[in-house]
């Protein structure tokens, strides 16, 4: 009488299941805790000047403007373009404190009425530390 042994014919699998799981929580864990930077996704092309850099630089107020000329005061975009949002916003942002610096970003493509707006709205405030960012010249 021969017995038939069905354990030497079991091919042995590995379940994708559970690692499929684990794959699935480390990616919304890396999703959730990683920090955006708005900075990083603007792609400005600042314009270019010769001089020295500016060595105060504590806790500037930051304005960008991109190329379409819109407003980021800070780390916030503003959705409407004109002087009175962008005033109530560097009002937020800037607090009481009107001695502190600005850094004013402008892209290079921007149209100039984006600039005189900012500045009209910085003037209006009473902010007199304005500084506006350039590039330095490319070497020849």
């Amino acid at each position: 009488m021969r017995i038939r042994d069905d354990r030497a014919h079991d091919e042995p699998e590995i379940n994708l299941v559970p690692l499929i799981d684990v794959i699935l929580v480390l990616i919304i864990f890396f999703v959730i805790t990683t920090t955006f930077d708005a900075r990083s996704t603007l792609q400005l092309q600042l314009p270019s000047a010769t001089g020295e850099p500016a060595g105060d630089q504590t806790k500037s107020l930051s304005v960008l403007i991109n190329a379409e000329g819109h407003y980021f005061v800070g780390d916030q975009e503003l959705l409407r373009t004109d002087i009175d949002a962008l005033k109530q916003a560097l009002n937020v942002a800037g607090g009481s404190d009107r001695a502190r610096p600005v850094m004013l970003r402008a892209d290079a493509r921007t149209p100039h009425q984006a600039v005189v707006t900012a500045l009209d709205a910085l003037g209006q405030l009473g902010f007199r530390r304005i500084s506006i960012a350039t590039a330095p010249e490319p070497a020849k």
